[in-house]
């Protein structure tokens, strides 16, 4: 065959307005006519319109309407063919054909059935219009089929290149694709060794990219995508050698600024991208509620989202993913299983979603289960109106970084990241929301920072909520829930931290902590474990504080905090040092702790008052741990005597006279004053009427010695010298036996009184040695 055709059309034409409609006869031309150079080598019939200009392969076509059929099915033709303003009758064929390459610009186009073509350079529709008519034809098969004309297994779309393989680019720039009837483009496992480039594309129905393989860019920028009952763009198992572009258009003059518009689903499973996926600026919107465009997707399972803009489960992306910088999303983003290998940008993002009104709600806005991103997460300033954050199992390779966002999901889990790994930072700082923040099980390498965050309208459940949810959380350094600047942190439902450990530091401090009415818990730090906690909120918490088991090493409060009306439970918290400690002659601080003590716990609890004696003693602070001791005693006894209502008041008795005489053992030193008064009230009772002595009188049946009324002595022991001071002394001091009190008879009164003295004895020296065996151990 000849190399190709090549000409213009006659001057005293004016050129062809392919889109006004059937011209008049003048511009018409037959496909039949235009082919026949091709088939007959040799044959001038088309020179009275076309000149021959040179020797290139290349058939150029312009400003005619083309009749008939142009049929190259299956032709074999070393030539590239170029239509220019043209408009066809029937929709080009080229099925099965092998072609230099074919380039439509400004054209009308009925069709174009490309099935199985093969091009060795781009394939182009610039500036055209295809607008197929719906019905069938005699070769059984149609551009578009109506759903009584549909045959199984053909193929249903305005433009179809199935299983094409196209050795350049295939360039769809503000190309038109009306298709009322049927999928707008159709390229089922196609091949595309350059890029695939439609910016401005307007697509009335589904573009279909289902197993498509390209070696370079795939770019939809500035583009609209229109398939609202179902799928915008289905590239189910794309695999895309550069980067996936779908963001705004900048080309010419800034008020001519197109962005990527998509109504219906973006349907990207298993899509494999070597490059960045871009939805910069973007909107993308697919109807809430009504009709489900998968039937798949029509079922009770709750981990469904059966009306997602976007739907990307087991991507793949080596570079990054960004559906940011103003994004406008109206359907779940749904990434599952994702795996990108830069950072997951939805900074300046708005997604909404119609918030669900029965379980299963079915109102994610973001969802991520299971994906691994290994750079950041970064969503500054996304803004979500209605709808969740699901992040599951979520690992992060970097930061996630949410600063100033707002999410809005009143009384609902508004942030669901169970289980998520970030081996950097999570900061959710300054940010709006209402909902419940949840990270329960989350693995942090960094810090968890909530500076100026304001947290309400939690979830609201039979057994607890809360505005955030910590427990069990792994953090390498800190938990910070503070202000930034003049913005508080708030959490109107309170703070889980059950269970939840920091290596470094857990900050409150001048945080504003609320509580459910149902619930009435502020704070639950129960098992919590840290370096450092601060608990210096900024007024005292509006329902109660647990830290049962919780420890930590140095410990800060402030009034604020003890003045919780609903009280704290301290059972088994445990603290090593104080961040202020009490100093040595401080007496009146010991007195106000022991005061808040005693007023935040409901009832009387030993444990917390042995912990604040433990901490000062270790602090070598020995007073003022036993006067945190000594009420400890006093506090029990009093809740003895409200339990026993019989014996209540001998209970308060026994529990005044060991304070006042013994210090409930605390106060050695008093009973050493009561053991001198004991041994001066004794001389003098056993001193009174000694001076008058009887001797050598019987008494009883054994030989006895009186001298004086009481001083009777055993006669073999007549020598000793009557001393009522050592006998006094004598019975005072157990255990040692100094000579006197075992032989000198008393007898009535006397020996009662006696054997008082022994019992006061051995209360009082008790005391004072314990004094003494704990002064020994402080000094060592």
């Amino acid at each position: 065959m000849a190399n190709g055709q090549t000409g213009s059309l006659d001057r005293e034409l004016p050129p062809l307005d392919p889109f006004a409609g059937v011209p008049d006869a003048r511009y018409h031309i037959s496909a039949a006519e235009i082919l026949k150079p091709l088939l007959e080598p040799g044959n001038g019939g088309l020179l009275r319109r076309w000149k021959q200009t040179s020797n290139a392969p290349i058939v150029p076509v312009e400003n005619v309407y083309i009749t008939g059929r142009l049929d190259l099915r299956g032709a074999d033709l070393d030539c590239l063919f170029r239509f220019e303003n043209c408009r066809f009758e029937n929709p080009p064929d080229v099925r099965e054909a092998k072609l230099l390459g074919l380039v439509f610009r400004r054209c009308w186009l009925p069709g174009l059935k490309a099935r199985n073509l093969r091009s060795r350079n781009d394939v182009r529709l610039i500036r055209s219009v295809v607008q197929p008519f719906p019905g069938g034809t005699d070769d059984g098969e149609t551009a578009v089929q109506r759903g009584s004309t549909r045959e199984r297994g053909v193929p249903d779309a305005a433009i179809n290149l199935t299983d094409a393989v196209i050795e350049g680019s295939l360039v769809l720039t503000r190309t038109q694709i009306a298709s009322a009837h049927g999928r707008a483009l159709q390229a089922d496992r196609l091949k595309i060794s350059g890029a695939l480039l439609a910016y401005r594309l307007r697509a009335d129905g589904q573009v279909r990219l289902p197993g498509m393989w390209t070696g370079g860019n795939v770019n939809f920028s500035g583009a609209t995508l229109r398939n609202p009952t179902g799928f915008a763009l289905d590239g189910n198992g794309v695999h895309i050698g550069g980067s996936l572009l779908c963001e705004v258009d900048n080309y010419g003059a800034a008020e001519k600024k197109q962005p990527f518009v998509a109504r219906g689903v973006l349907h990207l499973p298993s899509a494999r991208v070597d490059g960045d996926i871009v939805f910069r600026g973007a909107d993308l919107a697919c109807p809430q509620r009504g009709h489900i465009p998968a039937e798949a997707w029509d079922s009770s399972d709750p981990y469904v989202d059966p009306w997602p803009a976007l739907v990307a489960d087991r991507l793949r992306v080596d570079g990054n993913v960004e559906l940011s910088d103003g994004l406008a999303a109206v359907g779940t983003l749904r990434m599952i299983n994702t795996r990108i290998g830069g950072t997951l940008r939805l900074a300046q993002a708005r997604v909404k979603v119609t918030k669900g009104k029965v379980e299963p709600f079915y109102d994610r806005a973001v969802h991520l289960d299971g994906s691994e991103i290994s750079g950041d997460l970064e969503a500054t300033g996304l803004r979500v109106p209605s709808g969740q954050l699901r992040m599951a199992d979520v690992s992060i390779g970097g930061n996630m970084l949410a600063a100033r966002v707002e999410l809005k999901h009143a009384e609902r889990d508004v942030l669901s990241a169970r289980r998520i790994k970030v081996v950097g930072n999570v900061q959710l700082t300054e940010a709006n929301i209402e909902g419940t923040v949840r990270l329960q099980g989350a693995e942090v390498g960094g810090s968890i920072d909530l500076y100026g965050t304001d947290v309400s309208r939690p979830t609201v459940r039979t057994q607890t909520s809360y505005s955030v949810d910590l427990r069990t959380v792994r953090v390498g350094r800190n938990i910070s829930l503070t202000p930034s600047g003049d913005r508080m942190f708030r959490a109107t439902g309170g703070v889980n931290m059950d269970g939840a450990t920091a290596v470094r530091r857990v900050d409150l401090s001048g945080s504003l902590l609320g509580s459910l009415a149902q619930h009435g818990i502020a704070l639950d730090a129960s098992d919590l474990s840290a370096d450092e906690l601060l608990l210096t909120p900024g007024r005292p918490p509006e329902g109660r504080i647990l830290l049962r088991h919780a420890h930590c090493r140095t410990l800060d409060d402030n009034d604020a905090f003890w003045d919780t009306p609903r009280g704290i439970e301290l059972e088994d918290f445990r603290y090593d040092v104080l961040r202020r400690p009490i100093g040595m002659k401080n007496d009146e601080a010991v007195n106000v702790r022991i005061k808040q003590l005693r007023e935040a716990m409901a009832g009387y609890r030993p444990g917390p008052y042995d912990q604040l004696a433990a901490m000062l003693r270790s602090a070598g602070n020995e007073e003022h741990a036993d006067t945190v001791l000594f009420r400890k005693q006093q506090y029990r006894y009093e809740a003895l005597a409200q339990g026993y209502k019989i014996f209540g008041p001998g209970v308060r008795l026994w529990s005044w006279l060991q304070r006042w005489m013994v210090g409930y053992g605390y106060r050695p030193a008093r009973a050493l004053g009561w053991l001198v008064g004991l041994l001066v009230v004794g001389s003098l009772y056993f001193g009174m009427g000694t001076d008058s002595c009887v001797h050598d009188v019987r008494v009883g049946a054994n030989a006895l010695l009186a001298v004086g009324p009481r001083c009777v002595v055993n006669s073999q022991d007549s020598g000793m010298q009557w001393n009522p001071v050592l006998y006094t002394a004598d019975l005072l001091v157990p255990i040692v036996d100094f000579g006197n009190k075992g032989r000198w008879y008393m007898h009535d009164v006397d020996k009662w009184v006696s054997d008082g003295f022994i019992a006061m004895g051995w209360i009082f020296a008790t005391t004072v040695a314990a004094g003494a065996g704990r002064m020994i151990r402080r000094e060592k």
